[in-house]
């Protein structure tokens, strides 16, 4: 049998973020070879647990320990470079051993080039964020490090990229800690789920298909258990109505019972977005782009490039970093113009621009947030009211709709985390009401369930959506045409991501690769599951068994049943409430008829579970 070492341990750790508790007696644990991916809504937390981890915050309560003589290196969201380092400077910074110079600087060349760095001498401060943070990650990756902690390592890199992450990771021998929000990498990388829910740790030794699958189970047992508490008060209730007379240690207990019952606090649900439909009506004209051609210092990054956008398109664009995708989008938005081609734009177009990051100065135009001003003002700064499905919706109304609650809406934006800043970001583009939706690298630093949620809303938006990502799994779930830019040329593919990587092996006479077929995802609107269809297929096949279907069959008439004979005995209690030997006798037989009707229901729930997944497979 072997043992795993356990390399770091959180144990009940308590931090406040200004009056706000993130973690409430959390715990969990770090173990030899571990790789735990960190999930949970942008705000609970997620990037200050992984500076809790390395050493660089301290919790207020609670006690972290970590294995004697272990290397940790840590990714952060934002990195931070020596002045005046070039790239290969900053990629060795740390890492120098006397004797394997030579050795690792060839490695870090290596790195590099996987990561789309070929520039080893140009100055760090200079090159954009997503760059920098690419340097960052292949600084952390060549250490020799037990523990990798690495906050959002997927950020700014295109597909190619990913992979190979994916494989190097899957490959190293320490333990490894991530936040991300990739889907496809949590769940081809990870082999435990760690969610922080309302200042609590929850551990799911599993990846994250199999997280979503036990996250299930966890709320309905939770739910099953607040729907037997309230059955029972319900009971309790009605005996203290009827008042207790005498001071029997009996009656005295029954009256504790209640009392502890009613003082419990049921599951409280997670917050969700709710973003109805805001939209302006589009005319007959959407956007036209005619001979577009755009060049940087001499290289065509643009050539020629004709298309009609249609009502309801669902664009996206991939390729390498500096291809030319975001310069296009902004050729649509009219942020740049083409150095010749034309751009027609209807006149009832009106198009809401997310912007890739976020910046602190004004000159930056539709990126900017103010870090002083107030999070309700940022959005009445936009529209004050908005017209929704619902008819007309306050800015403060909607941004509780975002979870940030009337408490957190005079706080100021410097405040948030640089997810929430992501999320109050993406309300401004949508309380303007667009009916074409650009989204450049929308999945950067949005938590999973607000990622969720937006596409949701692209499903219902009555519009155009296009979109520049890197997130496969966003690709797939919500786009229906591709355009692959590579070496100055755009190509069409129709389709989601998965479905343009085997075109694309098609076309360079590759066979479809077990890995591509992984990570296929059925992604419908109905089912959110991420279902792997090499998992799906090696699964048996669910059926009813014959005591199951004939239970599945007479369930509800037993349910009813067992719930009128409880009406019934009710109207016999009260009926021989003088009788104390009759009473004591209907008493008993209604507790263990509510016992019954508890199982029955338990049951039922299963059966009725069991028979969802059984019509869904026949699907």
């Amino acid at each position: 049998m072997v043992i795993s070492v356990n390399l770091i341990n959180i144990e009940d750790i308590v931090k406040y973020y200004t009056d706000t508790p993130l973690f409430d007696k959390a715990s969990f644990t770090v173990d030899e070879q571990e790789k735990v991916g960190i999930i949970g809504i942008n705000g609970t937390g997620k990037t200050t647990l992984l500076k809790m981890l390395v050493g660089l915050e301290e919790p207020d309560d609670g006690k972290i320990t970590r294995a004697n003589n272990i290397v940790i290196k840590y990714l952060p969201q934002t990195p931070v470079f020596k002045k005046d380092a070039t790239v290969l400077e900053a990629v060795m910074d740390g890492n120098l051993c006397h004797d394997n110079e030579w050795s690792l600087e060839s490695e870090a060349k290596t790195m590099l080039q996987k990561l789309g760095i070929i520039d080893y001498s140009q100055k760090v401060e200079v090159m954009s964020g997503g760059q920098r943070k690419r340097i960052a990650l292949a600084n952390t990756l060549l250490s020799t490090a037990d523990v990798l902690v690495l906050d959002e390592p997927t950020n700014h890199l295109d597909s190619s990229m990913a992979d190979w992450l994916e494989d190097y990771l899957k490959s190293f021998k320490g333990a490894l800690v991530m936040v991300t929000h990739d889907r496809y990498f949590l769940d081809s990388v990870s082999n435990r789920i760690v969610e922080i829910d309302k200042g609590k740790t929850y551990s799911y030794l599993t990846n994250y298909s199999g997280f979503l699958e036990l996250k299930a189970q966890r709320e309905e047992m939770q739910a099953a258990t607040e729907r037997k508490r309230q059955s029972i008060l319900r009971v309790e209730i009605e005996w203290m109505k009827r008042g207790a007379r005498a001071r029997s240690t009996k009656q005295k207990a029954h009256i504790q019972r209640y009392e502890e019952l009613a003082a419990q606090k049921g599951p409280v649900s997670d917050s969700s977005i709710d973003i109805s439909s805001v939209y302006s009506r589009m005319g007959k004209t959407t956007v036209e782009l005619k001979n577009i051609c755009k060049a940087y210092d001499g290289r065509p990054l643009i050539n020629d490039f004709n298309y009609i956008f249609l009502k309801n398109d669902r664009i996206g664009f991939i390729g390498e970093n500096g291809c030319g995708k975001s310069t296009l989008m902004k050729i649509i938005s009219g942020m740049e113009q083409p150095d010749s081609g034309e751009v027609v734009i209807g006149q009832t177009i009106k198009i809401g621009y997310y912007a890739q990051e976020i910046r602190n100065d004004e000159s930056s135009g539709l990126a900017y947030m103010n870090p002083s001003l107030r999070v309700i003002d940022y959005i009445r700064n936009t529209a004050e009211y908005v017209q929704t499905t619902e008819g007309s919706v306050s800015a403060s109304v909607m941004l509780d709709r975002f979870l940030f609650p009337p408490e957190k809406q005079y706080s100021l934006i410097g405040k948030l985390s640089g997810g929430e800043k992501r999320r109050l970001n993406l309300l401004r583009v949508l309380m303007e009401a667009p009916n074409v939706l650009i989204l450049d690298e929308p999945t950067n630093d949005l938590d999973i369930q607000t990622l969720t949620i937006l596409e949701d809303y692209i499903d219902h938006f009555d519009g155009i959506v296009i979109t520049v990502s890197h997130d496969r799994y966003f690709l797939d779930r919500i786009v229906r045409r591709i355009f692959a830019f590579k070496n100055g040329e755009i190509k069409q593919y129709e389709g989601g991501f998965t479905d343009y990587q085997v075109r694309l092996q098609e076309e360079e006479g590759l066979a479809v690769t077990e890995t591509v077929s992984e990570k296929v995802i059925e992604a419908s609107q109905e089912n959110r599951n991420i279902d792997l269809k090499s998992i799906k297929n090696r699964q048996d096949k669910l059926k009813f068994s014959y005591k199951e279907q004939k239970e599945y069959d007479t369930i509800d008439d037993d349910i009813a049943k067992l719930e009128e004979k409880i009406v019934s005995l009710d109207e016999d209690i009260i009926k021989n409430s003088r009788d104390f030997v009759k009473l004591g006798e209907l008493t008993k037989e209604k507790e263990i008829t509510e016992a019954l009707l508890e199982e029955k229901m338990e049951r039922w729930m299963y059966l009725q579970d069991l028979a969802e997944k059984i019509a869904s497979q026949n699907k």
